[in-house]
């Protein structure tokens, strides 16, 4: 076995999130042998169909080399619990919800379950009668879909509270329900609905009448037949619902749409069974009860190192099969959250085989993400991949038998064995592309410098390597322009780096929303599931350019579509040095930043503030009064939570007033209590509570967040932050990720 090499950031995230430890917490494995625990384990399915222990050892090596050359890795919950206690192996599944009280909670129940072992959970609420309907069995009238949203999401904030990796959940509503207009506008309030993703899903009747410049029928769920209020058949004009949609998704990137019918259509397992809901990022259309497992190969290490690059087909080849080989022993080694997941599971036996390291391949062959050969490569890899995939899918049938569901797949049409229902999707792949040093899924880059911060407090500039040394082989300068690289996602307009440069080292925000999308376009071609790519706009892009994308995607052919518009977010994630400013037009922050060095003496009358916080301990009430403006002294009183607390409390708050009344800037403040984890964090309206200190800092954040004047820098919002441990974010592929510790929000 070649030597594993890992960055330093990778490590710390294995560290954090990944390696075993004992019941007092300390680490007991490294790197290495978390990488045998998975391979062994998953190589010991090979037993059920009669493997001997050399087979097994052979299997388990092969396994083994794949992971520890970085070439393919599998989703985090594999990485995690394979050979664990846990044992739940799998990231993504899909939930029924019926119409019935009975029916709602018990997937509620089923989620939980799913949220508890590490499972992001996709859910249709199309099934349910609409707000105001009449309830026969109580002659009361129903709630509709969205108020069962936020049943479900506050379930979500109640679980993930308990346990070290977030809830995520996909909430999808046919176009024609009776309250899609309510779905559609159910996060105005940013504060709403937090632990969602939502998607329209958008039918070929819906496409047609927006087309035709026409109504199209709203569908009584119940019924299945047109939606009648007072007597009378209720329509919607389709291009008042669709501008309505784009608006939305301008404002603030949700709601997303997935083309139902377009992934019905082409579900392997239709028209048997339908399509109705995704995983939370959207990559993974699935019946109810389904789930998948997946893995995704770096493909910047399937790159030629000779005087001209190419691409090492024959490596990609070896990869994918033994990649094949890995997912399905998956299934037989994985444990299910409940008994209709398994059963659902191993009838379909459906794998997730993606791609990562995207951007990473394209630069080494020396060719722009935005150009036609990334467009055209793209489709060949991807086709490959499928092509590929398949037969090793066939070649295991031969030992191990055609999954049980074939016989009313499409496969059966083309007599083509299959031992798998799907094989290829392109998922987000944030937290496994850090651990193997790539690029994320089939993004662009980011950025070309991140913030990183260390253990004891710092911040360190990580340079995209590819790029730092296609730079320094060209260009002599100082560290000042690593400062300036920094600072913006973008060098197009650097005149001091070379132009050849500037056009392959594109960032997200050099692309326009047409090529991302004919990206996307061009690997939906050969997945059998679907597509996880973030759309990216400029901040001044209009509500007439989301919409062509929108109209794009469906011409493209593409599953659905997730588009983000720069800073259209309260909860904006950037992680370049220059992170966004809190404005407070009514406090003049000039003078918060002025420096003296004596404690000011306090008047015998001062007003200010009060603001209510939820903790783990209970409702906090924090106090800030003012002297000229500005924040002067802190108090807070948190209720029954005992005198220790109380008196921790009460320590804080007087070692800020004194600092305070020090004129000690109050973004220095911010920084050093803003993070601090405790025992019983909390979700909040506005976002994750650690601790004590973490909400005084949250509190202050709000009211006084300006900028640190020695660093010329402004601090990030509340929800810029990672929860866990106080860096920046970035949004990626549907999700927001934080490079330091992995966080991810799905």
């Amino acid at each position: 076995m070649e030597k594993l090499e890992l960055t330093d950031n990778a490590l710390q995230v294995l560290e954090r999130r990944y390696l075993r430890r004992n019941s007092e917490g300390i680490v007991i494995e490294d790197p290495t042998e978390m990488f045998e625990r998975v391979a062994r384990f998953i190589a010991e399915a090979d037993r059920n169909y009669g493997a001997t222990q050399p087979d097994v050892d052979a299997t388990a090596d092969r396994f083994l080399e794949m992971m520890t050359t970085l070439k393919f890795l599998p989703n985090s919950p594999t990485l995690m619990n394979a050979g664990r206690e846990k044992g739940q192996l799998s990231a993504c599944f899909v939930l029924p919800v019926g119409d019935s009280m009975e029916e709602i909670f018990e997937t509620n129940k089923h989620s939980a379950l799913i949220h508890k072992s590490g499972g992001g959970t996709g859910f249709s609420f199309s099934r349910l009668r609409a707000r105001n309907s009449i309830v026969a069995s109580t002659s009361g009238i129903a709630s509709g879909p969205v108020s069962f949203m936020r049943v479900f999401d506050a379930s979500t904030d109640a679980v993930k509270q308990g346990g070290t990796r977030r809830g995520a959940n996909m909430g999808v509503l046919r176009i024609d329900h009776p309250d899609i207009i309510e779905f559609i506008r159910c996060k105005e309030n940013h504060g709403e609905i937090t632990n969602f993703n939502i998607s329209v899903g958008v039918t070929d009747q819906f496409m047609e009448a927006l087309e035709s410049d026409s109504e199209y029928p709203l569908i009584d769920p119940r019924t299945k037949k047109i939606y009648e209020i007072d007597d009378k058949q209720s329509f919607m004009k389709a291009s008042t619902v669709w501008d309505l949609i784009i608006d939305h998704a301008w404002n603030n990137g949700e709601p997303g749409v997935v083309f139902l019918d377009r992934m019905d259509r082409l579900n392997p397992t239709s028209p048997t069974e339908r399509i109705e809901a995704t995983n939370p990022c959207g990559e993974q259309p699935l019946p109810p009860y389904d789930s998948c497992n997946l893995g995704s190969i770096n493909l910047g290490l399937f790159v030629t190192d000779d005087t001209t690059p190419s691409v090492d087909w024959g490596s990609l080849e070896k990869t994918v099969t033994t990649a094949v080989h890995f997912l399905d022993n998956v299934i037989d080694r994985n444990h299910y959250p409940i008994i209709q997941i398994k059963e659902q599971t191993l009838k379909n036996r459906r794998i997730g085989l993606g791609v990562m390291g995207w951007a990473d391949m394209l630069v080494k062959l020396g060719l722009p993400y935005n150009s036609e050969k990334a467009f055209s490569l793209a489709s060949e890899i991807t086709l490959f991949v499928q092509r590929v995939g398949r037969e090793a899918s066939s070649e295991l049938v031969r030992t191990r038998g055609k999954f049980p569901s074939w016989d009313g797949s499409v496969y059966r049409l083309d007599n083509l064995a299959m031992r798998n229902a799907t094989i290829t999707t392109v998922a987000p792949t944030g937290t496994i592309s850090i651990i193997a040093g790539c690029s994320s899924g089939i993004e662009p880059y980011f950025s070309l410098v991140y913030e990183r911060n260390v253990m004891d407090g710092t911040r360190l500039l990580e340079k995209n390597e590819l790029f730092a040394g296609a730079l320094e082989a060209e260009v002599s300068f100082a560290d000042s322009l690593w400062d300036e690289i920094a600072s913006e996602r973008s060098i197009a307009d650097m005149d001091q780096i070379p132009e050849s440069i500037r056009k392959l080292f594109v960032t997200a925000v050099d692309i326009s929303p047409e090529d991302h999308i004919r990206m996307q376009a061009a690997f939906q071609e050969g997945s059998d599931s679907s597509v996880s790519k973030t759309i990216n706009f400029a901040e001044d892009a209009s509500i007439a350019d989301v919409k062509a994308a929108f109209e794009l995607a469906y011409k493209s052919g593409c599953k659905g579509i997730t588009v983000y518009r720069d800073r259209s977010r309260p909860d904006q994630v950037l992680n370049t040095v220059s992170i966004q400013t809190i404005v407070e037009p009514e406090i003049d922050k000039t003078k918060i930043e002025v420096a003296k060095h004596s404690v000011i003496a306090r008047p015998a009358l001062l007003s200010g503030f009060t603001e209510k916080i939820k903790t783990g301990f209970g409702n906090l009430y924090v106090t800030v009064n003012l002297k000229d403006g500005l924040p002067f002294e802190v108090f807070a009183q948190i209720g029954k939570s005992g005198y220790s607390t109380m008196a921790d409390t009460e320590a804080i708050c007087r070692l800020i007033s004194l600092s305070l009344r020090s004129s000690v800037p109050v973004s220095k403040v911010i920084s050093q209590i803003r993070g601090i984890g405790g025992s019983v964090p909390v979700f909040s309206s506005g976002g994750r509570v650690a601790s004590i200190p973490d909400a005084i800092a949250q509190v202050l954040s709000r009211h006084f967040g300006t900028d640190k004047s020695s660093e010329n820098r402004p601090i990030a919002s509340e929800k810029d932050i990672c929860p866990e441990c106080g860096a920046a974010m970035i949004f990626d592929s549907g999700c927001y990720l934080c490079y330091d510790c992995a966080y991810s929000s799905c």
